[in-house]
């Protein structure tokens, strides 16, 4: 997992598609894009725009991806509060793994916490299990990118 503000991606070597993505972020004013759905590059390199509504801890699980990788990002004056735990110490399934949207959601409850302010990315890779959305009360705009990674 990375945790840093937006300008400061491009200082990460990630390699495969993260420079397109971190280019795409830097490049276009998220604020007034409309929430939408842009396929930056296929399937492969997906950014979604939305119009979020923060939820209490209790209703946010525990989710990973095997194929994506997610940048999350929180706009405007809102912020965010994410929890993590590595992937492979989950090992209580709630939802089984489903291929077509590479997402397996867990039980488990998250080890640490962080705040994602806005202006901020949070990156989590395939070994990264996370629950986002803490965010009890708050209206915000939010991007989500799914960088395939595998």
């Amino acid at each position: 997992m990375i945790l840093d503000k937006l300008e400061n991606l491009e200082d990460y070597e990630l390699g495969g598609l993260f420079g397109r993505a971190i280019a795409f972020l830097r490049d276009n004013d998220l604020q007034s894009l409309p929430a939408c759905k842009i396929k930056v590059q296929g399937d492969d390199l997906v950014v979604n725009i939305q119009d979020f509504a923060g939820k209490e801890e209790a209703d946010c699980r525990m989710e990973a991806h095997r194929d994506f990788a997610d940048i999350q990002i929180v706009l405007g004056d809102g912020e965010e509060r994410m929890g993590w735990k590595a992937q492979d110490d989950c090992k209580e399934v709630l939802t089984a793994y489903n291929e077509e949207k590479d997402v397996e959601f867990y039980k488990d409850k998250a080890d640490s916490f962080v705040t994602v302010h806005a202006g901020q990315a949070a990156i989590f890779f395939p070994t990264d299990a996370h629950q986002p959305g803490i965010a009890p009360g708050r209206h915000y705009r939010k991007v989500i990118v799914k960088v395939k990674v595998r």
